[in-house]
């Protein structure tokens, strides 16, 4: 019986390795809808290709140009309730939540709350409302599949163990494009050069998060999260060749490790398959070409991201929500050129201090500090613009 399938996201980075994996597997998937932003373009030919029987497009604009190209071929509706209506169709069994960003918290807890399976891309949901989706997802009975290449590794690595047995999770990361840029060259950071990971191909949103660790900073989050583990027990290293991706140390001293080419088509199918594994093309590890591999601790000082993403989650509740959302609107505008990349990090440490954080809030609550946090960093760049 193939898994019915469900893409958030679809015209994304995430997205169209998920339906490369599918391509690949014709008999044991079948896409059901997908959902994406703008990208009238892409969603025309994914549609073409695997004829889901529902579209959805942020805009309305967008959806009317995506109808217009299949001229009644699928049904296509757009906006916020068009979303969750794709996360919950009835036909679908596994839902991959890839939207970038906060807005895909309630599409995926609409999944949850149907039933269905969900693969996880999405960090942001569990960094918004981490304690609500764990919750949702225990009451409803399913599971919470991760996709992001560092939790897929964990959650191989924890297979078959008794969690009891951990001493901590290792998570790598590449160190982004300016790994190797001393604090003071940073004042001239650019959108293209920060653009340029040396490892990964991603969205623009994760690769400028890559560049400030601030990436790092959620994936420590969502650990916490998928794996019920204090953040004591989380670190980070820095691993610039990216084949190592992500580490268990059990209270033995071993060490397991899962490896493999930086290719995020991995970690996804895994996820659609599990348990099972299935063929897939990929560029294969070829060690005895590989001459070194190399790990360092990360530069807190120079990158103080990641360690607001450490503080932000000890505290917990809103806070979370607000290094997130603080984050999202500083990024937007170091893309759009409105501020510098190290204001990026300023405008989340003085959103940070500037909150009351609530423990254990509502939805919306979270909804509500989202919204504060958003609107306080774009007052924050008006003024000093």
């Amino acid at each position: 019986m193939s898994e019915k399938v469900v893409v958030l996201g679809s015209t994304g980075s995430i997205g169209r390795s998920t339906l490369e994996v599918i391509k690949q597997h014709p008999d044991e998937f079948e896409v059901v809808a997908l959902a994406a932003g703008t990208n009238v373009e892409e969603m025309i030919k994914q549609a073409r290709l695997f004829r889901p029987k529902m579209v959805s497009m942020a805009t309305k604009e967008a959806a009317e140009a995506v109808r217009q190209a299949l001229d009644g071929e699928v049904t296509v509706r757009f906006g916020t309730e068009a979303l969750e209506e794709v996360a919950t169709h009835p036909d679908a069994t596994f839902v991959v939540s890839a939207i970038v960003g906060s807005r895909g918290l309630l599409p995926t807890l609409a999944a949850i709350r149907a039933g269905k399976k969900v693969g996880l891309a999405n960090k942001e949901t569990l960094v918004t409302a981490g304690h609500i989706v764990t919750q949702e997802a225990q009451k409803a009975g399913v599971p919470l599949l991760p996709i992001d290449s560092e939790h897929s590794a964990i959650f191989q690595c924890l297979n078959g163990e008794d969690q009891r047995a951990v001493r901590r999770l290792i998570l790598t990361a590449s160190g982004g494009s300016f790994r190797d840029w001393k604090r003071e060259d940073l004042i001239h950071a650019t959108p293209e050069v920060a653009l340029k990971h040396p490892n990964w191909s991603m969205g623009a949103k994760i690769t400028i998060d890559s560049a400030t660790l601030m990436n790092k900073g959620l994936e420590v989050i969502e650990a916490h999260w998928l794996f019920r583990f204090p953040y004591e027990q989380i670190d980070v290293l820095i691993h610039p060749q990216s084949i190592i991706h992500s580490m268990v140390e059990f209270e033995d001293g071993a060490i397991m490790a899962q490896l493999g080419a930086p290719d995020m088509k991995v970690p996804i199918q895994y996820a659609l398959t599990y348990p099972k594994r299935l063929p897939l093309t990929t560029s294969p590890v070829n060690f005895a070409q590989m001459s070194r591999l190399d790990f360092r601790e990360p530069d807190l000082e120079r990158f103080p991201c990641l360690q607001m993403a450490y503080e932000a989650g000890r505290i917990g509740g809103t806070m979370t929500t607000v290094l997130n959302a603080a984050n999202e609107i500083a990024v937007e505008r170091f893309l759009a050129r409105e501020i510098s990349f190290l204001a990026i990090e300023q405008m989340i440490e003085r959103a940070l201090s500037k909150h009351v954080p609530l423990s254990n809030p509502s939805l919306e609550e979270i909804q509500e500090a989202d919204r504060w946090a958003r609107d306080y960093v774009q007052q924050l760049i008006a003024v000093t613009a």
